[in-house]
């Protein structure tokens, strides 16, 4: 049994110690590790906004068509005579010479 002990002391003896320059290698290549980690952060936290800004500005451009369909609609309208007398009359409480304009209370109460 002391051979096995003595071979086992020895075993521990000839574990090679890390010269200078394999811990400098060792160490670059930690901070090149890390430096490449904080990247790979930094473009994940990146594509993530850009993902959420993009989705918003799609929100906004589905609704500014909506409204330029709206508004070609009403550009459309606006061509015929008939609808810009009629709508001139319900806005702005034009009436036609002879005519008077009466206005209703409304009812407010509900049942």
């Amino acid at each position: 049994m002391n051979k096995n002990r003595t071979v086992k002391k020895t075993r521990k003896k000839k574990r090679r110690k890390l010269t200078p320059v394999t811990k400098l290698l060792c160490i670059a290549l930690l901070a090149v590790s890390v430096y490449l980690l904080v990247q790979i952060g930094r473009t994940v936290y990146t594509t993530y906004r850009l993902s959420a800004e993009l989705s918003d500005v799609q929100t906004k451009l589905e609704k500014v068509k909506s409204e330029n369909e709206s508004l070609s609609k009403e550009k459309e309208k606006l061509q015929d005579p008939d609808y810009v007398e009629s709508y001139a009359r319900s806005n702005y409480n034009l009436s036609k010479s002879g005519e008077q304009i009466f206005y209703l209370p409304q009812n407010d109460a509900k049942d």
